[in-house]
C-alpha cells in the first residue's frame, strides 16, 4: 500500500502503475481498456481514484460546458490517457486546461500507443 501522498510521491506511483499496465497489456488496446487497467492497478496500490471527473468551465459566471478528466488520483493529480502515435502540443494544452478548470496543479499525460510507454508531467503554477 502506498503512503506518500505528496505530488512527487503520487506521480511516481502513477507512472510505475502505468509501466505495470503496459508491461502486462502491451500496446494496441483502446484508451478505455488502459484507463480501467490503470485505475485497478492504482486501487491495488491503495490510491483513491475516480474516472471521468467533470470540471465545469465558466465565463463571467456563465456555464460553458465541462472538461472531463480520464482519471483523478487522490483528488490531487489528473491523469490523461492517450493512444496516439505521438504526444502533441494540443495534448499538453488539454492537460493545462484541465488543471485550470479543476484548480489542481499537477497532471500526467500518458501515451500507451507505442511499445515504450510515453509520459509527461504537466505542472501549473
Amino acid at each position: 500500500m502506498h503512503t506518500d501522498k505528496t505530488h512527487a510521491g503520487l506521480t511516481e506511483v502513477i507512472i510505475g502503475s502505468a509501466f505495470e499496465v503496459m508491461n502486462l497489456l502491451g500496446p494496441g488496446f483502446l484508451e478505455k481498456i488502459y484507463e480501467r487497467a490503470l485505475r485497478h492497478e492504482l486501487q491495488i496500490r491503495g490510491l483513491r481514484t475516480e474516472s471521468e471527473v467533470h470540471y465545469p468551465v465558466r465565463y463571467k459566471g456563465k456555464p460553458l460546458g465541462d472538461y472531463v478528466a480520464d482519471l483523478v488520483v487522490e483528488n490531487a493529480v489528473i491523469v490523461e490517457l492517450k493512444c496516439v502515435r505521438r504526444l502533441a502540443s494540443e495534448h499538453l494544452a488539454q492537460c493545462i486546461n484541465y488543471l485550470r478548470a479543476s484548480r489542481l496543479t499537477v497532471a500526467l499525460l500518458i501515451n500507451f500507443e507505442r511499445p515504450k510507454l510515453e509520459w509527461k508531467r504537466v505542472l501549473l503554477d
